[in-house]
């Protein structure tokens, strides 16, 4: 059961987008594939039938099914406009639910969806040590994924792969300027001592760089360095497009996520 569930995560986690703002979405003609649709005319009928539960459930489907134009190339460099949608969690959960049951893919789809969105409802209602432990499991998983996404884009120097990131989210600070300004001992990781928000803005430069890199094809470290620069620069850009306080200026919490664990150690896992 692990096995098939780690499955389903991998396949509908690498069709997944993030906004500039976090939110996470789908495009619909990417998941029409993973689900096994062939034709665009018969997931569109699973779409509709979907909105109509959206609406149904009182929910607005505008807000959840975003239409848009893609343009798309086709022979003799000739481009055509086609019809995709920006689809929320919650609407592919309900594209999971009315899809065809026969397709194995579409129970693991069901799965998927439905703990992600468990999930999120749990993570909001968590408390801020909670949510501290959470989102540091997420970005310990992010970054394995981005360190071997980099390996593969040519990067030998992981050090300074890693600080290019910082650079652009902290104003040019790398992880030992962080470290000093957080008054940490030697080798004490800096990730460990991040609250909530802090942790979450790095989990968005993270998943935003690994989405990049694999895009773009990058194959040189030079590249792959830049990319992590300008990604962490831009989610800071973001920060402040919305009135947030800049990462640096966020307080370092009194307690160690290695601390917290240490006095949870005798309780259950809130997310399992």
């Amino acid at each position: 059961m692990e096995n098939i569930e780690q499955y389903a995560e991998t396949i509908f986690e690498q069709i997944k987008h993030t906004d500039e703002i976090g939110n996470e979405y789908w495009y619909a003609r990417e998941l029409q594939k993973v689900l096994e649709y062939k034709e665009w005319r018969k997931f569109k009928m699973v779409i509709k039938k979907s909105m109509f539960s959206c609406n149904y459930s009182n929910n607005d489907h505008l807000e959840h099914f975003v239409q848009l134009d893609k343009e798309l190339k086709v022979g003799n460099n000739a481009r055509m406009m086609i019809l995709d949608y920006k689809l929320s969690r919650y609407a592919c959960y309900l594209i999971a639910q009315n899809g065809d049951s026969r397709k194995k893919v579409i129970a693991l789809a069901q799965t998927y969806f439905a703990i992600q969105t468990r999930k999120q409802e749990i993570l909001e209602n968590l408390s801020e040590d909670e949510k501290r432990i959470e989102i540091r499991k997420r970005v310990r998983k992010g970054n394995l994924g981005l360190n071997q996404t980099a390996i593969r884009c040519g990067v030998k120097d992981m050090a300074r792969f890693t600080n290019a990131g910082y650079k652009g989210l902290y104003n040019g600070e790398t992880a030992d300027d962080i470290a000093k300004r957080k008054d940490l001992r030697y080798r004490e990781d800096i990730l460990d001592h991040m609250e909530s928000t802090e942790l979450a803005n790095n989990l968005f430069r993270i998943v935003q760089t690994d989405d990049k890199l694999k895009r773009d094809k990058v194959d040189n470290e030079y590249k792959a360095c830049d990319t992590h620069f300008e990604i962490g620069r831009k989610v800071r850009k973001a920060i402040k497009d919305m009135g947030g306080t800049m990462p640096e200026e966020l307080p370092t919490p009194k307690s160690s996520i290695n601390d917290l664990k240490m006095s949870n150690k005798d309780k259950k896992s809130v997310l399992k």
